[in-house]
């Protein structure tokens, strides 16, 4: 297998593989996460470029709305240093971990992380939550995304299904892949146009 080349124009960013998600004892459990997990192991361990791991953490001060969230969810009112915001994979040295509030994680700080990359590879939990309102963010700051779908979950199948169909919608600006057409490339922007390619076919 050829592994993607390591490129200054392209990081991955892997969304809220956690345990408040993995858990199916969570009110906020996502189905197939498992699933999700093996193929973003397999992403990680192929790319050679920025990673980026992001966190779900609750903020203890539930500003606005989010009491009345919390309200609903308060199985999932862990404190910040909670085992339940813990990251269920392992990360290298050389990745960097963002944790946040809020649903979307783009934003300053992961567009720092990301340097100067104008293409994001995103994969994680939940599809129809954290990933989509992520996607969304980051295309709207101009950047050209590929979901890899099999490496995220939603909270149920049909909410995955219909988040990945929105964010086909964005098309050019979001490009949907498998983990397959990423890591079979030899590089991670020929994959990307791999992908898109395939998606374009009638």
């Amino acid at each position: 297998m050829n592994h993607p080349a390591s490129t200054d124009s392209t990081a991955l960013v892997v969304v809220d593989m956690q345990r408040v998600f993995a858990s199916p004892d969570s009110e906020w459990h996502v189905r197939g996460y498992e699933g999700a997990a093996a193929h973003v192991t397999r992403l990680v361990a192929q790319f050679s470029g920025p990673v980026v791991w992001t966190k779900f953490v609750r903020d203890p001060d539930e500003r606005g709305s989010w009491g009345a969230y919390y309200d609903r969810w308060s199985g999932c009112r862990e404190e910040p240093g909670s085992p339940a915001w813990d990251l269920t994979l392992p990360t290298a040295e050389s990745h960097e971990v963002l944790a946040l509030p809020t649903f979307s994680k783009w934003g300053a700080e992961l567009a720092a992380l990301t340097g100067d990359a104008d293409q994001l590879i995103v994969c994680g939990v939940a599809t129809d939550c954290c990933v989509l309102s992520t996607v969304l963010g980051a295309v709207d700051a101009g950047k050209a995304v590929t979901v890899v779908t099999d490496a995220c979950a939603g909270i149920t199948d049909t909410a995955h299904e219909q988040a990945i169909a929105l964010m086909q919608l964005l098309s050019p600006m979001v490009t949907l892949a498998t983990t397959a057409q990423l890591v079979g490339g030899s590089a991670q922007r020929r994959g990307a146009e791999s992908a898109q390619a395939s998606a374009e076919s009638p």
